[in-house]
């Protein structure tokens, strides 16, 4: 089993930063690879972001790349998502999610077996 907190959600304006945290708990929160999910109201949940094992291996969804930076501290147990540039397009539910099976990253949300409970994300224009 493996336990999910975020923190670090809350309310910017456009063209701000953010950085989310993940905090995991149980017997394989260091060996799970990690990813970050997004659902906007009216939308379907959608992949961000995610990291393998290690922390070496990094894998964004296009919208994404150059302004969010997904990086662990695995001595914390602790995942993170580093957001710049925000835009109101980026408002959105954050969910973070951790494989039980594969330190390999992963865009699929099927493929992840526990999720957090969510922080808000809301960017003003």
């Amino acid at each position: 089993q493996v336990q999910l907190v975020e923190s670090g959600g809350g309310l910017v304006q456009a063209g701000g930063s953010l950085r989310l945290s993940c905090a995991a708990s149980g017997r394989t929160a260091s060996s799970a690879a990690m990813g970050w999910f997004r659902q906007a109201p009216g939308k379907e949940r959608e992949f961000v972001a995610a990291i393998n094992r290690s922390g070496g291996g990094t894998l964004y969804t296009d919208s994404v790349k150059g302004r969010f930076t997904i990086s662990r501290d695995n001595a914390k147990n602790t995942v993170y998502l580093q957001i710049n540039s925000l835009k109101p397009e980026d408002t959105a539910v954050y969910y973070c999610a951790a494989r039980s099976d594969s330190g390999s990253r992963s865009r699929w949300a099927t493929e992840y077996d526990y999720w957090g409970q969510g922080t808000q994300v809301t960017v003003s224009s």
